[in-house]
């Protein structure tokens, strides 16, 4: 009996962009098979689709290269079977690896930490870590890193490539759901100067309030928080988009109009939104 061959799965698209470029390649393959379209029409379909998907892959090679050990968490999270393991019960909550922040975010979170010369960092989501790795590569030798993780596998999955880095001592991860591990965190009066939120979509507002209201934000610290863009649901039609788009329009939303903050929403990858606490709110 012949062994079943596992072959690498192939990324979906999961950004406006990547979103997009699918739409675009579909458009095209369309128009090849029908002549009757006005040549024009084609001329300008291809000139689109050539900005749309030669954007991303620029401006990663633009970027300086990550890491050795991000490259290798990179690969090992790809060819994890996170589908069979979910299906099986090994994980309590369908992973997949579109789910790894990936080199371009990775590398502008390190270059916030050494912007803000942050020595506290707090992770809302870390599944196989990658971000986490990458935040870590730029605390200085006294600085902390701690990582929220719900699920016990992708946590252990990721502090075994922890233990594979010379900056895997600066971190510390915290197993069980975000919300008890933050609350237990504010009661020993920890307080972070920068926090990246990458977690349970529905729970993105409790998290933000729980940041301020408990001060685990410094006065001087930093919130960056994942998918505010997500897949574009946030600015479709209400009707057209999933839970997990809702909760994202209405946590933006919710930042926007909250006093005590100032924010600005970045079309990297999946939308990154920056948040600062107003030093006299």
């Amino acid at each position: 009996m012949s062994s079943v061959v596992k072959l690498p799965q192939i990324p979906r698209p999961v950004t406006p962009l990547g979103i997009l470029v699918d739409e675009l390649k579909a458009i095209s393959q369309i128009l090849e098979n029908n002549s009757s379209f006005p040549p024009q029409i084609v001329d300008h379909l291809q000139k689109a689709l050539k900005l749309a998907a030669g954007l991303d892959p620029y401006v990663s090679e633009c970027t300086t290269s990550e890491s050795e050990a991000l490259a290798t968490l990179a690969k090992k999270t790809s060819e994890e079977a996170w589908n069979q393991h979910f299906g099986e019960g090994v994980t309590v909550r369908h992973l997949e690896q579109e789910m790894l922040s990936g080199h371009l975010e990775g590398q502008v979170l390190k270059m916030f930490v050494h912007m803000t010369r942050a020595k506290n960092v707090l992770e809302i989501g870390m599944f196989t870590g990658y971000s986490v790795l990458a935040m870590a590569e730029a605390l200085p030798e006294d600085g902390y890193l701690v990582a929220c993780e719900v699920d016990e596998y992708a946590a252990n999955f990721a502090k075994s490539a922890f233990q594979s880095s010379s900056c895997g001592h600066k971190i510390y991860v915290e197993i069980g759901p975000a919300l008890e591990t933050l609350h237990k965190l504010a009661a020993s009066q920890q307080t972070f100067d920068l926090v990246f939120i990458d977690a349970d979509k529905t729970e993105y507002v409790q998290y933000f309030q729980t940041l301020l209201d408990s001060n685990l934000l410094a006065l001087h610290g930093f919130i960056c928080v994942d998918n505010t863009l997500l897949q574009g649901q946030p600015y479709l039609p209400q009707g057209e988009r999933t839970h997990n788009g809702e909760a994202i329009a209405a946590f933006n939303q919710y930042v926007k109009n909250d006093p005590r903050v100032e924010q600005v929403l970045l079309p990297l990858r999946d939308g990154l939104t920056i948040i600062r606490r107003v030093p006299e709110a």
